[in-house]
């Protein structure tokens, strides 16, 4: 029987260049998209036939199969001349071993016909495997598990698995390759952009952190976007200068110095090590085995959850004024604190603030966990129906030792604690009316800082994929809602509660009130517009004085927009299309010729604006309708959006990945563990 030609997916590109270690460059033969990858690795190429020219992938994929039947035909052809029946390559069945040439009637155990290494169903299996390796942060050690092999072969024989080696050093680092030649053309072409700074340490061994590059920006569809622009080990030391070091050679690479328009970070945040802030004495028992998350939480309840001399720009310790001088200096831009972070510095200190409420709260953990483990769950599921309420003694659930979620996980307990009480029986950990009335107390008081907390971070906290971004236009008006709580509020039986709050949020979150920039954005936001202000004409000053500076800046950079001298230039939009019919001159005298429009000032846009309605319309859309009317407010509207109010999907992502790559276990060496955080915060530029 004739041969069959090799079928190869490279047939559907034109290479135009072939560099050192396999490096290749091609252009698709249908649309002309360059794409970069090895020759070992082609899933690029197979992925973009696919997304792209289902009608080609297809074909590709028909003529890959033709090329296996006819090496099967031709298999059985020669094992039927040779007599030799101890190969076939037959499909999986169940009488795949009954029959065979030559007479070998079951005796003979079936073969398979592997997979090409270019195949596209290896190709895509081995995608599936590194996908699921970036979302769940599994060691790349989990393809040599024979188990996990085991499943492979059950559920497709002709599939190859890949080598460790092959996937941590071949195949994630094409995709991180690729990842970042998509963000690169993403910046590249955006209109605005803001940069969030993230530094965390919880691994022991050869790196004593990571530092996160997180790069916010607004594409030319007034659509908000966050990637992850690198993820560095901070290998021989985390001091600031070599966190604004490697900032800084980040920027470079990717194009983006000098563009940003504000950078979020902590001015001591390389020197500060950020644990969860806790319910003082609210202890949930974590998952037997689970010693990490046993640590934290004892360190929490020790209080060594404090970020010591962390001072976010509020000037709390000494020295703070010189980080912040050396912080803004350095970086070159306006340096904004993350919102959420000083949230959640005055929870913490608020909580720090009464002694009384540890001893009451750790009664509460005990009752909690002991109807955890009394209760059936059938019962509870009535009570907390929320997601990730139920931990402690139920399933592989990780501690909750969020004050956010442990304080949910309070308020559903107080307000069925009767109900509780009456399913687990009589015993001695029941709460006391006291008990009570405190702890109603403090979640009463905590209400509003939950909803605060809440509102910036949305589902984040639950999906580290989710892409949803909250600007800081939100931070002024919460400030304000917190603090007119605090003052209309009484607190009994805890008045150092109040006490600490209030002292707290004047600290760390007050100075947002009178911030130009915060301002701005509260006010460019539609839905508050200056409803919010007692003296509205004195903000207007203030507003108006930095909407002309942003724009001032804005002309200034207009030139430096072209980074990328081989990117050509986007074409100017259609014009509308004019009536070709002529207008008589003496038939319609006696319409008044239109005065010629004249471009408004900044004041007299923003007199119009201001005096619209406000409305609940999405800011972003409202600018992207409203750019035509107010051209200059749009602009600046554009650049204090790309700032976010909450932790970027960097910071959650750390979180995780203290709980699923503990050092104990030793199955994800540090140089790799950058790449798969890398790859899952950038997860839906590659497999949206």
């Amino acid at each position: 029987m004739a041969s069959v030609s090799k079928v190869s997916i490279l047939d559907y590109f034109n290479i135009v260049f072939e560099g050192e270690n396999g490096k290749i460059e091609s252009n698709c033969k249908a649309c002309g998209t360059r794409i970069q990858a090895k020759r070992s690795v082609t899933s690029n190429f197979v992925t973009h036939l696919k997304r792209k020219h289902q009608a080609m992938y297809d074909d590709f994929v028909k003529r890959k199969d033709m090329k296996r039947e006819g090496y099967s035909s031709s298999s059985l052809h020669s094992a039927a001349t040779n007599g030799d029946s101890s190969r076939y390559a037959l499909p999986v069945s169940a009488g795949a071993g009954g029959e065979g040439a030559g007479g070998a009637g079951g005796m003979g155990t079936p073969s398979f016909t592997k997979f090409d290494r270019h195949d596209p169903r290896q190709v895509l299996i081995s995608e599936s495997i590194a996908k699921m390796i970036v979302r769940d942060l599994q060691p790349v050690s989990i393809t040599e598990y024979q188990g996990f092999r085991d499943l492979l072969q059950l559920l497709e024989p002709r599939y190859t698995p890949e080598p460790q080696q092959y996937i941590q050093s071949q195949l994630l680092p094409a995709y991180a390759y690729q990842a970042q030649l998509t963000t690169r053309q993403a910046l590249a072409s955006a209109h605005t952009l803001s940069l969030s700074l993230d530094v965390w340490r919880g691994l022991s061994g050869a790196t004593s952190g990571y530092l996160g590059v997180t790069g916010h920006f607004l594409t030319s569809d007034w659509q908000m976007r966050s990637a992850l622009l690198a993820c560095l080990p901070l290998a021989g030391g985390s001091s600031g200068s070599r966190v604004l070091s490697d900032f800084d050679e980040v920027c470079q690479s990717h194009g983006v110095s000098g563009r940003a328009f504000c950078v979020v970070a902590d001015p001591l945040l390389a020197t500060a090590t950020v644990k969860p802030c806790c319910l003082p004495g609210f202890l949930i028992s974590p998952c037997a085995g689970n010693t990490q998350e046993e640590e934290l939480v004892r360190d929490v309840e020790n209080g060594n959850d404090v970020d010591e001399g962390l001072s976010n720009g509020h000037g709390k310790g000494g020295g703070s004024g010189e980080w912040e001088d050396s912080w803004e200096q350095a970086l070159g831009v306006c340096r904004v604190d993350c919102f959420s972070r000083s949230l959640g510095q005055c929870v913490r200190e608020g909580l720090r603030s009464c002694e009384l409420l540890s001893s009451t709260l750790a009664k509460a953990a005990c009752f909690y966990n002991y109807i955890t483990s009394a209760v059936p769950p059938e019962k509870l599921s009535q009570v907390f129906d929320g997601p990730g309420l139920i931990t402690g003694g139920l399933g592989n659930a990780p501690a909750v030792i969020d004050w956010c979620a442990q304080l949910k996980v309070l308020r559903r307990l107080l307000d069925s604690v009767d109900f509780l009480e009456e399913m687990s029986g009589p015993g001695e950990l029941a709460l006391s009316g006291s008990d009570r009335a405190l702890l109603k107390e403090l979640t009463d008081t905590l209400e509003p800082f939950t909803e605060a907390w809440d509102m910036v971070h949305g589902d984040r906290q639950g999906d580290t994929q989710n892409d949803r971004h909250v600007s800081i236009s939100l931070a002024l008006p919460c400030v304000l809602g917190l603090r007119k709580h605090l003052s209309e509020t009484s607190t009994p039986h805890c008045p150092s509660l109040l006490v600490g709050l209030s002292q707290a949020l004047e600290q760390w979150l007050a100075p947002i009130l009178e911030d130009p920039l915060y301002i701005t954005a509260t006010s460019l936001d539609p839905q508050f517009k200056l409803t919010w202000s007692s003296n509205p004409d004195w903000h207007r000053q203030v507003l108006l004085e930095e909407l002309s500076k942003h724009c001032r800046a804005s002309s200034l950079m207009e030139p430096k927009t072209e980074l990328n001298p081989q990117s050509q230039t986007p074409p100017a939009p259609a014009q509308s299309p004019v009536s070709s019919l002529p207008r008589p001159c003496k038939l319609f005298s006696f319409i008044k010729q239109r005065p010629m429009t004249q471009a408004k000032s900044l004041e007299q846009e923003l007199a119009v604006y201001l005096r619209e309605e406000p409305t609940d319309e999405e800011a972003l859309h409202y600018w992207q309708r409203k750019a035509i009317d107010f051209p200059q407010l749009a602009q600046v509207a554009k650049r204090t959006f790309t700032i976010p109010a909450c932790g970027t999907m960097v910071d959650s992502i750390f979180s995780t990945a203290s709980r699923c790559l503990r050092p104990e276990r030793g199955r994800v060496l540090p140089k790799n563990l950058e790449t798969l955080i890398y790859l899952k915060a950038n997860y839906t530029l590659l497999w949206a």
